[in-house]
């Protein structure tokens, strides 16, 4: 008996141990990854491959993300794929190598090449099929940094990415002692497709930050006026990022929060960090607490040097930027999510094994009158009738009641105009309300899906709203970011270091609107998606056209033009900055002029990942001056 109870001791023993070693484990796995203890540090750059002649082999295998194993898609056996560095002015033959079961492909985002090896399966190219190669070759006309990607269903999501930096002719202007190429991206044990699925079913499946009544009671939400006004609308003002930290792990250079993935400097150093988003859904807010930051490249260009505190860099986007630390301690980089539900971090020290206190996740934003293209309409008193006559179902990711199930009504029936016509005279109940910019307005007219603004945009249920007074917001900071109490870049900012290489006003202008249904989880160009639109948008070579991006949504976009720079019209003149890729804020517009130079046929899109593949997506075609239509 006494052999026996010891025995049952000890087993009780063991269980009691075991559940409390469990628990502390379910405790740290509890916490944010950037709150976690943190690794020694990884020091190891990014493997690279460079000369006339590269090759790369994509091929599925695993990736440790904070000691934990993921599926990937790699190149040479890495996630980033190698940093490719080129030099300006050399011509580079790309082996590409697809080891997948499916079809595969590889852009080369930014470069400027002709259309046939740009990489877009059904645009430029059929694709790489399973088990061959295929070989990219062209001059390398450019310097700067970029970076490429798979442009095949969803890999990009899964880890078809890597780095490229092509160092100038002769001397960079931009001195540095030092550099670093730091990637940016998002990683989901979730297979893309399943990503996809929930956002379709329920496109708010991944916000896990919705406002609640402890959060009302604890200042955290909005105020209970305009949490009601904005619930009769049926919309959500957390609504800001499709896919978030509840099912990313985000990452710098492959590495999570807890890899503590480190960059070495010596104290007085000038460090270029070359920053590139290659996420699939996120944009970034990013910071080196007690760290000034100065951008001197922005999408692989120089422009005049600006000092910053922090800068949101859209997915695509690439950011160069000096920091010169002259303290002998350690820094923390931080790249934190838009909507503050995670973050990317990695460390700057003299030292490998250093650590830096790592900020807490910040305030999640919260969506505005502004981001539904209403200007600043935050007094206004929807109160009282003010809301009269619109439709709320129509609105919003929040619709508690909506049957996703159910099939879509007629065109003309599925999205009743949010006419606003039964509101109280425009005086009432606007105590408060900013007046920039609406003088005049007759707010008892305004209507929230009004085609006769934008006629070109087709009427079905893919529209869900029209923004009625879309602003240009290139001189705002990007959502979340209005009153952090530093410095953030805005558009407006970024100077091109250079004189414009093509100075002539527009021949013509085009407006082209970025709508969805944020409901039904559609995203197309003027209410047509890519699937149901095969007519390229057409453009003369040669000629110069003045593109107006309106965003009728309520979330940003990153709007990329294969093959061209364009020129953002922001004030500077023949020095407007040149970018490939711009970022449209919620409800507001983007403009800019562009030289259709490169004949060919160009893919044009939004580089949310899901964004694109739900439709949102067209195809730009430059034809020689007098070719037949």
């Amino acid at each position: 008996m006494a052999s026996n109870e010891l025995n049952l001791l000890d087993r009780r023993s063991l269980l009691r141990g075991g559940a409390l070693v469990g628990g502390t484990a379910a405790l740290a796995t509890w916490f944010p990854a950037w709150a976690q203890p943190v690794s020694t540090g990884i020091v190891a750059p990014l493997p690279t491959v460079t000369g006339p002649d590269v090759s790369l082999r994509i091929a599925r295998q695993t990736m440790r993300i904070d000691g934990k194993p993921f599926r990937a898609i790699g190149l040479n056996g890495t996630v980033p794929g190698p940093l490719i560095r080129l030099l300006q002015g050399q011509k580079v033959k790309l082996s590409v190598t697809n080891d997948l079961d499916e079809d595969s492909s590889v852009h080369w985002h930014g470069l400027l090449v002709p259309f046939q090896y740009d990489g877009v399966p059904g645009v430029s190219f059929p694709g790489i099929k399973p088990r061959s190669t295929f070989l990219y070759e062209f001059p390398v006309n450019q310097a700067g940094t970029y970076w490429y990607h798979s442009h095949s269903g969803l890999q990009e999501q899964e880890g078809l990415y890597g780095p490229i930096v092509i160092d100038p002719e002769g001397t960079d202007p931009i001195a540095s002692d030092r550099e670093h190429v730091i990637v940016l991206s998002d990683h989901s044990p979730l297979s893309p497709e399943a990503i996809f699925r929930n956002m379709k079913v329920d496109p708010g499946h991944f916000n896990m930050q919705r406002q609640t009544l402890g959060g009302l009671l604890a200042g955290r939400d909005q105020p209970l006026k305009d949490r009601i006004d904005w619930g009769k609308m049926r919309m959500d003002p957390t609504d800001i990022a499709d896919a978030n930290g509840s099912t990313y792990r985000f990452l710098v250079n492959g590495h999570g929060p807890r890899d503590n993935w480190t960059a070495l400097f010596k104290p007085g150093e000038r460090v270029r960090l070359r920053i590139i988003n290659a996420s699939a859904m996120t944009f970034f807010n990013v910071r080196v607490p007690g760290l000034r930051m100065t951008v001197v490249q922005a999408d692989g260009l120089n422009v005049r040097p600006v000092e910053i505190d922090e800068f949101q860099i859209g997915v695509a986007e690439t950011y160069d930027v000096i920091v010169t630390p002259t303290d002998d301690r350690a820094y923390t980089f931080v790249g934190e999510a838009t909507d503050r539900s995670g973050m990317a971090r990695a460390t700057l020290a003299p030292r490998a094994g250093m650590a830096a206190e790592v900020p807490p996740l910040r305030k999640r934003p919260l969506a505005t009158m502004t981001d539904m293209g209403m200007s600043d309409m935050s007094g206004m008193d929807m109160s009282g009738g003010s809301m009269a006559g619109m439709d709320h179902a129509a609105m919003g990711h929040g619709a508690a009641t909506m049957d996703m199930s159910a099939p879509a009504p007629a065109p003309d029936a599925a999205m009743p105009e949010m006419d606003m016509s039964g509101a109280a005279p425009a005086t009432d109940g606007m105590a408060g309300m900013d007046h920039d910019g609406m003088a005049g307005m007759d707010m008892s007219s305004m209507k929230m899906r009004d085609f006769s603004v934008a006629p070109q945009v087709e009427r079905n249920p893919g529209v869900q709203t029209i923004s009625p007074m879309p602003m240009d917001r290139t001189g705002e900071p990007g959502q979340g970011l209005e009153d952090v109490g530093h410095k953030v870049l805005t558009y407006r900012d970024l100077v091109s270091i250079d004189r414009n290489p093509d100075v002539r006003a527009p021949d013509r202008s085009l407006d082209i609107h970025l709508t969805g249904n944020m409901e039904r989880f559609m995203w197309s160009f003027d209410g047509v998606k890519m699937s149901d639109h095969h007519a390229p948008i057409p453009f003369i070579e040669g000629e110069r056209v003045r593109v107006n991006l309106i965003n009728d949504s309520m979330m940003s976009h990153p709007i990329h033009l294969h093959g061209h720079f364009f020129e953002l019209v922001t004030g500077h003149g023949d020095h407007a900055p040149r970018k490939h890729t711009v970022i449209v804020q919620p409800g507001g517009k983007a403009t800019f002029d562009l030289t259709a130079d490169a004949l060919g046929d160009w893919a044009f899109h939004c580089h949310l990942l899901y964004h694109m593949h739900a439709g949102m997506m067209r195809v730009v075609s430059v034809r020689p001056r007098g070719a037949a239509a």
